[in-house]
């Protein structure tokens, strides 16, 4: 009989990730410990147990029917059966509510993530939704219209399905996405007060919520551009499931996220309520997009994440010149470059949640708090492009087999190809971190005493190395940080680099850290071999000033 090669197999994800499960023991305390452990590793079953389901359900896409038999329009989107079986997961698993938790206090951010990255990679992007929710949730909860609050949140909390709602985010027209100063649509009163809205928005990732949060502009506001913009709240359909004065144009044809159903919208006086005054709606709306951006961190990791484990069980079953994969010299190397990389990139995105726990909590100090909003956008702008490149490079070691579609392996690249683009692309965040730089009082002084401290707890012989290079590196961003705030055409291009070089150097630092303590506490020496692996790549990269090949290159 012929040679077929036997496929890859999905393990339960919990039960094999010692990144994840060496992280938590250092972290939590033993009674949260438990608790999560159990969820997890139940959780992890099931997405083992869902990943044949989910690779059979490839081709599955979201269908709108606009008209029905007798000529009415009716807008229905029909959702993949795969897709609908999402929202009793997330609810039962408390993929939202986990993050709400008083219970848990400061932890309870990192409680929430450690499931939602194992859960991610096989939500098919119903993540999406979860994460809008999320920030809609916090959104609401930091202003004083307490009738939305009791409207909404206990719904965006719910532990079980039947009364789980999730939330929209509502703000890209065809004027523009990071830019919304442009925004065309109109908020206006009818005769009866209630505020309606009117105009076009051009990608809504969750056009099947519940509710959702929109950018308007109030008729006869008193501002311009982005501070004459005010938040909305809108529950698209009525009780009988009827869009309301919302007609659905048309679904994406997109590159990735094939089951999510992402939409062009126009609305013709679709009722609405202000969420918290009638201007600075971009402020207001802020705390969704700090979220969004973690769940995005927490995705990349998720992919990448399922990218490694199918290629490690892959190299284990695939013969390859007189033996297994997994035991040929390059391949190894290459792989442990994946994993290096990967382990800072998912201890740069934990600290990030854990300051978060502690932001809600009342337990940030302002230098803390700065070191946040720096970390926020530093941890998606890097995260997603970890997981393009990783990605790819993990395709390539499945040979041809990786570029077959119903291996479902092409999926994750193509996925995880918007998380690049998804609440800000490279640059845009890039720039958002120059001005936190600028604008946030002793953020880079933050950073730096931050990277002070994670060095001072690196003692092992193994990991001298990299505490150097942490060293070295931040002295070079002290350096090369004032021709970057002078601002100007250098300031712009170097942004980028910058950026990814304090994503890099903070990662670094925290993969050691954590290193340290499993040397002592667990007698396990990966940790600083992967640490050791990631510093062999230059941790800083500057821009050193006009480069007149860009001008002739793009003129």
């Amino acid at each position: 009989m012929a040679f077929v090669q036997a496929p890859p197999q999905l393990a339960n994800p919990f039960s094999g990730d010692r990144v994840l499960r060496s992280y938590l023991r250092r972290t939590l305390p033993p009674a949260l410990l438990d608790g999560l452990e159990n969820e997890a590793m139940a959780l992890g079953q099931i997405v083992s147990d869902l990943y044949p389901e989910q690779l059979s359900s490839l081709d599955q896409q979201p269908r709108l029917i606009q008209w029905d038999a007798w000529g009415n329009r009716i807008d229905r989107i029909e959702l993949p059966a795969y897709w609908q079986q999402m929202p009793e997961i997330a609810a039962r698993f408390g993929l939202v509510a986990h993050g709400y938790d008083k219970e848990k206090g400061a932890h309870a951010r990192v409680y929430q993530f450690s499931l939602v990255y194992l859960y991610a990679a096989a939500s098919e992007f119903y993540g999406c939704p979860l994460a809008m929710t999320d920030g809609a949730t916090r959104a609401l909860l930091e202003t004083t219209n307490h009738r939305l609050i009791d409207r909404a949140v206990p719904h965006f909390l719910a532990r079980e399905a039947e009364g789980l709602w999730t939330s929209g985010q509502w703000m890209t027209e065809t004027t523009g996405g990071s830019d919304v100063s442009g925004s065309e649509t109109i908020a206006s009163r009818d005769d009866q007060g209630q505020w309606r809205i009117y105009g076009r928005k051009w990608f809504t990732s969750a056009t099947t919520s519940e509710a959702t949060l929109l950018l308007a502009r109030p008729e006869g506001s008193e501002h311009s551009g982005a501070d004459g913009l005010a938040l909305f709240y809108v529950e698209p359909r009525d009780d009988h499931g009827a869009l309301r004065q919302i007609e659905i144009d048309r679904l994406k044809d997109k590159l990735g996220t094939r089951k999510l159903p992402t939409a062009e919208l126009r609305l013709f006086g679709t009722p609405a309520e202000p969420v918290n005054g009638l201007s600075h709606g971009v402020r207001a709306i802020a705390p969704v997009l700090n979220l969004t951006r973690l769940w995005n961190s927490y995705t990349a990791l998720s992919l990448y994440r399922r990218g490694l484990q199918l290629l490690a069980d892959y190299g284990a079953r695939r013969e390859v010149f007189g033996k297994p994969l997994a035991q040929q010299p390059l391949h190894r190397d290459t792989l442990a470059d994946l994993y290096a990389e990967f382990e800072a990139g998912f201890h740069l995105t934990m600290y990030v949640a854990e300051l978060l726990g502690k932001q809600e909590n009342g337990l940030l100090d302002e230098s803390h708090s700065a070191l946040w909003r720096l970390l926020t956008p530093l941890a998606k702008l890097w995260t997603g492009k970890q997981a393009v490149a990783g990605l790819s490079e993990i395709i390539e070691g499945f040979g041809g087999a990786g570029y077959v579609e119903s291996t479902g392996l092409p999926s994750l690249l193509r996925d995880a190809q918007v998380l690049t683009i998804w609440e800000g692309t490279t640059n845009v965040l890039a720039l958002d971190v120059m001005r936190v730089l600028r604008h946030t009082e002793g953020a880079f002084t933050a950073f730096q005493t931050a990277l002070r401290g994670l060095a001072a707890q690196i003692s092992a012989e193994q990991l001298m190395s990299v505490r150097q290079a942490v060293q070295e590196a931040s002295q070079q961003l002290n350096e090369g940080l004032p021709g970057l705030l002078r601002g100007g055409d250098q300031g712009q291009c170097g942004a980028r680099r910058f950026a990814i070089s304090l994503a890099r150097t903070m990662a670094a630092a925290l993969l050691a850290r954590h290193a340290d303590w499993c040397l002592r506490a667990q007698d396990d020496s990966r940790p600083a071999a992967a640490a050791r692996r990631f510093v062999r790549r230059r941790l800083v990269e500057l821009y050193d000033g006009h480069d007149p090949d860009a001008d002739l290159l793009t003129g």
